[in-house]
């Protein structure tokens, strides 16, 4: 039959259900006796979706069970032409060629609907109704493709039925299989049905059915009645997002253990080789740069600029043959959009486009593509366009006291224009931030408001310790703008220090190093903020002073932990999406 709703695309994700309990505990194998591992598959047609079945059936042959029973509905039906009847069921063959197990076919109401298709099937398909045992277990195979209700099943049937079940009254465990799921309408409801009566008298362990298109069970006098979902037909997501899926049986001496295994879930051991791996994992890092930012004006603009883009395939033995797409919020203009593109195999190209903004800076565009890493396999690789904010650095006139007072006249201009990741909902409350260096120091400061002044964090007091989620602020100082190392530096209100060196490894990996600076710094609690001054010797950074006209990368943060917000300067902040602004010594 057609599904009960219409198709809905393919989930990617594994979902595993594990009844409770075990089926009969009563009845056990026998000592010795092997766990048995039984695939079922659901129904293929059925408004069927092409490639579908076909992957669950390679997804079985990776698992290798003893045993694969279909539940029906393998072909698309109603035909009464022979000749199309045995295309379809040659292509049915074709599909699940790859299985090296026996297969057990169940007729579904596509595959038996009149005398001619059912002669069919018993000439090349199998018996309609048949049994077969494995080990010590009982399966059979019952034919309710034409039928409506248990009472209609012809009576020969139920007299085979009857006689095949008291003839294997001692297997360890018995299995029922036919299409139609009858129990759903009657046994579930508490009302009477001739076929559950039979499996209560004769010790019927497991039923298993399809036809719905739906996964659902349910256990009834001990008998565990399961109707699997599609494996290929039309369908709908489960509220758990079960969709196209199969059954995973294992029976062993303890019970009965079915799960539930959604489609895409089980993959071969090479799905990721060591050399795939050290192919994409460049790709991921530096497969797209932006050699230079983007200038941001005073005013938070870009004007129309050209920038220019590095594809970087030259970590790649494949050619890169794809589309670059732009993803560009309203406020921006990106030109061209969307552009195909070749590289070919070990070589990098270099693309430009011309970018604005005219609106809010953030959320800032981004550019994706994807790079071949493997034969049939591609890694997408999509990074955020790179701008670069100014903020200026004031020369000292005088001695600056290092007190928390920000009194000096070396502190003017500040920075005060942030930004959440999380958007302005979890902004901080306003913070501003000085910079101001003499031939041998830089001076930091900042002065962040706070309403609840008695609600300030700040407990740690060990060098290096997690002072993240406390009252404080941070800097990202990379003095010589470029070389990729940078350093990592952040103080609670206490004055509590936490830094580390941080650098960029040409394959674009990130490292860290313990590194432990010299500062002079100095807290001021007020009314309603507090402030903070510091003096950084610089030689302890690389360099062998500061001049006017110098420029270093920068980026800088506020956290106030009673908000649960962060405001940094340029978004996004820290390894390895790290990309900061400049900093202009005047």
């Amino acid at each position: 039959m057609s599904g009960l709703s219409s198709f809905i695309s393919v989930s990617r994700f594994l979902i595993i259900l594990t009844f409770a309990g075990v089926i009969n505990p009563v009845n056990l194998l026998a000592q010795g006796e092997k766990p048995v591992r039984l695939a079922i598959i659901g129904d293929r047609t059925g408004g069927h979706i092409p490639g579908i079945y076909s992957s669950i059936v390679k997804e079985i042959q990776l698992l290798h069970p003893e045993l694969v029973i279909t539940v029906g509905d393998m072909i698309e039906g109603f035909v009464d032409d022979t000749a199309v009847i045995n295309d379809r069921w040659q292509e049915y063959f074709e599909v699940v060629k790859p299985l090296t197990m026996p297969l057990y076919y169940t007729p579904g109401n596509n595959d038996v609907y009149s005398d001619l298709s059912a002669d069919w099937y018993r000439l090349h398909v199998a018996e309609l109704y048949y049994s077969f045992n494995h080990q010590n277990l009982h399966f059979i195979i019952m034919d309710n493709s034409r039928v409506e209700k248990s009472e209609d099943i012809p009576p020969e049937q139920i007299e085979w039925l009857t006689e095949d079940l008291s003839a294997h009254s001692d297997a360890a465990f018995t299995f029922v299989f036919m299409h139609k799921p009858f129990w759903y309408e009657t046994t579930a409801e508490n009302k009477p049905d001739t076929l559950h009566r039979l499996f209560v008298k004769y010790g019927v362990d497991a039923v298993f059915c399809g036809h719905y298109h739906e996964y659902f069970t349910g256990i009834f006098d001990g008998i565990r009645y399961t109707t699997v979902g599609s494996s290929g037909g039309s369908t709908n997501p489960a509220p758990n997002g079960l969709e196209y899926h199969y059954l995973w049986v294992t029976i062993d001496r303890q019970g009965i253990h079915p799960a539930v295994i959604n489609k895409g879930s089980v993959m071969p051991p090479d799905i990721i080789t060591a050399t795939e791996l050290k192919t994409y994992k460049p790709l991921q890092r530096t497969g797209l740069v932006f050699p230079e930012p983007l200038p941001v004006e005073n005013d938070l603009t870009v004007n129309t600029t050209s920038g220019k883009i590095i594809l970087k395939n030259s970590s790649s033995p494949f050619p890169l043959e794809d589309t670059l797409r732009w993803d560009v919020p309203d406020n921006w203009i990106v030109t061209p959009e969307v552009m195909p593109i070749q590289v070919p195999a070990r070589t990098d190209r270099e693309i430009t486009f011309t970018a604005s903004v005219s609106g809010p800076l953030y959320p800032v565009p981004e550019i994706a593509v994807n790079f071949t890493y493997g034969k049939n396999k591609k890694v997408k690789v999509s990074v955020p366009i790179s701008v670069a904010r100014t903020a200026e650095c004031f020369p000292v006139e005088g001695k600056v006291v290092i007190d928390g007072r920000l009194d000096e006249s070396c502190w003017r201009q500040p920075v005060t224009e942030l930004f959440s990741e999380e958007g302005p909902l979890r902004m901080t409350e306003p913070a501003a931030f000085y910079f101001a260096y003499d031939s041998d120091n830089l001076y930091l400061a900042a002065r962040c408001h706070e309403t609840r002044m008695d609600s300030l964090k700040a407990v740690v007091t060990e060098r290096d310790g997690a002072l993240h989620q406390e009252d404080c602020i941070g800097y990202f100082i990379e003095p010589h703008a470029g070389s990729d190392t940078v350093f990592q530096i952040y103080f609670n209100t206490l004055g509590t220090i936490y830094d580390y060196k941080i650098w960029k490894n040409t394959d674009g990996s990130t490292d860290y190093a313990n590194w432990n600076g010299e500062y002079e710094t100095k807290t001021a609690i007020n009314r309603d903020n507090w402030s903070m001054e510091i003096r950084l010797p610089v030689k302890q950074l690389g360099l062998a002073g500061i001049a006017p006209g110098q420029k270093w990368e920068i980026n800088f943060r506020r956290k106030q932990p009673r908000l649960a917000a962060a405001a940094d300067w340029q978004l996004p902040i820290g390894y390895p999406a790290y990309r900061g602004g400049w900093l202009i010594m005047k």
